[in-house]
């Protein structure tokens, strides 16, 4: 009989990009155009040196890498006008999520949201897809003192759902996520995404679950 990976679970926090959200791509094109903009390349590996940080820690990185001129706030700004209308149009939910959600719902479990995104694109993809009412809080990597893979984004969420850490189960796509939960006391699932194939092996070792999508979630 598979395992019920819920049981004894008060609340549930999911990471946004990759995990509840198809939407990696979408920053791979923006990092192109924005840097083109500049008359720079995209370097081999950005997204995984920037992979966990808060949406202002990763603009202070690229700021200082890149000799960007602009200010934080302004590179920040450019970068939620350039991704609204891939998240309002193109970026679709990993499948399973809806029916998902509304069993957490039916099971009395509280929801939460722990992102390294911006809290502009968290709510416009949620109106986009109508989940709105299913999330009792949302903590972005910019509310806390450091962005993933420290757990603060997740212990700020336990704390706002009324849940004790050990009563969490996290849902991420990427290693530093999963550590982030791992560090905050809580039990990690895994979620496959294809901007993360090539760490699944490492993915599976350190999570407590792992899932290809949200229709495969008992199968533990």
């Amino acid at each position: 009989m598979a395992k019920d990976m819920l049981d004894g679970i008060e609340a549930v926090l999911f990471d946004l990009d990759g995990t509840l959200v198809d939407s990696l791509w979408v920053w791979h094109e923006i990092d192109i155009e924005y840097l083109g903009r500049f008359g720079l390349t995209l370097p081999a590996g950005l997204q995984e040196d920037i992979g966990g940080m808060s949406f202002t820690e990763t603009a202070l990185y690229v700021k200082e890498r890149f000799q960007i001129p602009d200010c934080v706030e302004k590179i920040k700004e450019d970068w939620n006008q350039m991704a609204w209308e891939k998240y309002t149009h193109q970026v679709p939910l990993k499948k399973g999520v809806s029916d998902f959600l509304a069993l957490c719902r039916e099971r009395g479990i509280r929801l939460g949201i722990a992102t390294s995104n911006s809290r502009e694109l968290v709510e416009n993809i949620l109106k986009t897809h109508g989940l709105e009412g299913y999330f009792d809080c949302i903590v972005t990597g910019c509310e806390v003192n450091k962005g993933k893979p420290s757990p603060d984004v997740y212990l700020e969420a336990a704390r706002r759902c009324g849940v004790s850490p050990h009563a969490c189960l996290v849902f991420e796509d990427i290693v530093p996520g999963i550590l982030a939960g791992k560090a905050a006391g809580m039990r990690v699932c895994a979620v496959e995404d294809t901007y993360s194939v090539e760490q699944r092996e490492e993915k599976q070792r350190l999570s407590d679950y792992y899932i290809s999508d949200y229709c495969d979630w008992r199968l533990t």
